[in-house]
């Protein structure tokens, strides 16, 4: 049997968006940004400023997210360049705005760790972790995105 996973050249609908590259990235996007989200709405950090900035990075990149996969799942995306070049613009700016979150949010741990047995250096820990995870995947996802575009 072969299986047609990597498929470049057209946009996925309805069920191919699960097992597509480099569409199959949007459940661990979506998972572990909302992690992120999770977890640093778990914390209370007197840095309030790169807090919010992190909040709100996680929680536009989880909903827009959600809403390009079932945009694609519902096939409303028709098969079209333009469609492959907004797929590759949004990850690229997700990118950026997750890498700049996961700096920030690094630093304000950092400078929080005067105390690493507590409850809130350990969540922020895991957030920061989670946060650089989720800026690779939306990295690699970018790189697949880029190379679809050029394959129309």
């Amino acid at each position: 049997m072969a299986s047609n996973t990597v498929t470049m050249g057209h946009l996925p609908s309805g069920v191919g968006v699960c097992t597509t590259i480099p569409d199959i990235l949007y459940v661990p996007e979506l998972i572990f940004g909302g992690l992120v989200w999770i977890l640093v709405a778990c914390t209370y950090v007197v840095p309030h400023n790169p807090q919010g900035w992190v909040m709100f990075v996680s929680v536009f990149c989880f909903v827009m997210t959600f809403i390009w996969l079932v945009v694609f799942a519902c096939g409303s995306h028709g098969n079209s360049s333009g469609w492959a070049a907004a797929d590759c613009i949004y990850h690229l700016i997700a990118v950026v705005f997750y890498l700049s979150a996961s700096v920030a949010l690094a630093k304000v741990t950092m400078d929080f760790k005067s105390d690493p047995f507590t409850k809130d250096y350990k969540l922020d820990i895991s957030a920061v972790v989670f946060s650089y995870v989720t800026t690779l995947l939306y990295f690699v996802h970018t790189i697949l995105s880029a190379i679809r575009w050029k394959s129309f």
